[in-house]
């Protein structure tokens, strides 16, 4: 805390109008400083108010005492840094009152497995990002995609480049903590546990997937919900998911352990040739593979619900269960192309082990959709008909009722009564069969929500905050 003699030397007050504007400047610093090694500290607060009022009676002295412009100009930039440190100073306040007043979702009690039996030990806050942080890991998912048009051997000699820059990759005490944070987190109140995966920077989960939240707890109120999210796992993705997290839902955005996750499966020495670039990554960014992986085992691990987070949930799934949905059908009502974006599956289901198996084997950095949704339609089609695979293949309104070329439809206004009825018949054919609309984000999330369009509807009458939907 600040000793009397500090205090003075901050609240200090110099005749000299030229002293002055360098004396407020200082305090600005040294309170800076103090505020960054005591946040909780009040009187930072305080003295911060009080140097803001006499850098103001810096200028009117200086005012006063030289009409030259030249004098004036010369104090410009000692002004103007001498703000930019205040302004800095009341983000660092207002950071330290939200991550420790408002964080205590963040404490938590970790299960460990000692002797084959679970015991609870007490973990305190967890370290959490800075902001400099998030902003070198949205810069690095720019950097660290892999060149196109190269050699299989120029790809992978670019890769071990960049492993050291790959930080999902890395171990640290929230990874450590990962297994034990989930164990605590899904509790038997839950009435559903569900996953989804964001490996991309927490600034990239905007307002639309914010209400695919909402939508999954207004058909679930008492559904627990897990983020596996390195990005998200952090200030700023806290601030991203506190007004759900106000609103007493169970949500956690996670930090994964991928070494435990991928342990004793067959992903295992996948995993250890990606780490030690021996593997081509292919021209796919790296973090859309890892993704279909991390989602085939973690249901594994733990069961329970894997959805993307680009989905808009209508009812509850909690009947469901070891189910995938077809994306599309032939004429004869058969499945021809199953996808990846919700499975729901008991732990050690034999068919993600399948998929798990197949992942590993048949790896390939270079075609999309051959590590997610192909994958899983090539696996279903060998083994559906084998004994001891217990799952059910949901037909395409489950899941996805619209096409992705069509789902720019569900956005735009009606422009005359034939559209309005086309609105009227999608939403009666929504509220049937459908658990949820996939909405097919690398095609949707540029458009617009039109008021009166049938997602415009349909988020309204799912959503939980309900705030700006039109804007998203």
């Amino acid at each position: 805390m600040f000793t009397t003699r500090q205090r003075k030397h901050a609240n200090q007050t110099i005749s000299n109008p030229q002293q002055c504007f360098y004396k407020a400047h200082d305090s600005l610093l040294f309170i800076y400083l103090k505020a960054i090694k005591f946040p909780r500290d009040f009187l930072c607060f305080f003295f911060f108010i009080n140097s803001v009022v006499q850098l103001n009676n810096c200028l009117e002295k200086r005012r006063r005492v030289s009409q030259k412009m030249y004098v004036l100009g010369r104090n410009s930039s000692v002004i103007f840094s001498a703000i930019t440190i205040a302004a800095v100073i009341f983000i660092i306040y207002e950071d330290s009152v939200i991550s420790n007043e408002s964080l205590q979702s963040d404490v938590f009690s970790a299960n460990r497995e000692i002797s084959g039996r679970l015991q609870k030990s007490t973990i305190s806050h967890i370290t959490l990002r800075s902001v400099r942080e998030e902003i070198e890991n949205a810069s690095l998912m720019d950097y660290l995609k892999p060149p196109i048009s190269v050699t299989e051997e120029e790809r992978i000699a670019w890769f071990r480049k960049k492993l050291p820059e790959f930080e999902i990759f890395k171990s640290n005490n929230l990874t450590e903590q990962f297994h034990g944070r989930v164990l605590e987190f899904f509790g038997e109140e839950c009435e559903i546990r569900a996953f989804m995966t964001w490996i991309s920077p927490a600034r990239s989960f905007g307002k639309r997937e914010v209400l695919g939240l909402e939508t999954f707890f207004k058909a679930h109120p008492h559904g627990c919900l897990m983020i596996l999210s390195r990005t998200l796992d952090s200030r700023h993705g806290y601030r991203v998911l506190k007004p759900l997290l106000d609103r007493q839902v169970k949500l956690s955005a996670v930090t994964p352990d991928l070494s435990f996750l991928f342990k004793n499966t067959p992903a295992e020495s996948w995993f250890d040739s990606i780490k030690s670039g021996n593997k081509d990554p292919g021209e796919i960014p790296l973090a859309q593979n890892l993704s279909n992986l991390i989602r085939l085992a973690v249901l594994y691990k733990y069961g329970g619900v894997y959805l993307d987070t680009d989905f808009i949930i209508l009812k509850s799934l909690k009947g469901l269960k070891n189910s995938i949905g077809a994306q599309s059908i032939d004429v004869s009502g058969n499945w021809t192309r199953l996808n990846n974006a919700v499975l729901i599956f008991d732990m050690n289901h034999p068919l993600l082990l399948k998929f798990i198996e197949e992942f590993a084997t048949t790896f390939d950095g270079n075609k999309w959709g051959h590590n997610g949704p192909y994958l899983v339609s090539r696996v279903v089609q060998r083994v559906e008909n084998r004994p001891g695979f217990n799952f059910t293949v949901l037909p395409p309104n489950a899941f996805y009722p619209v096409h992705w070329n069509n789902i720019g439809g569900l956005f735009k206004l009606p422009e005359n009564r034939a559209g309005s009825r086309w609105v009227r018949a999608k939403l009666l054919q929504l509220s049937g069969q459908t658990y949820g609309v996939h909405l097919w984000n690398k095609q949707s999330s540029r458009l617009k929500i039109d008021e009166g369009s049938v997602m415009g509807r349909l988020i309204s009458n799912h959503c939980v905050i309900c705030e700006q939907i039109y804007s998203s």
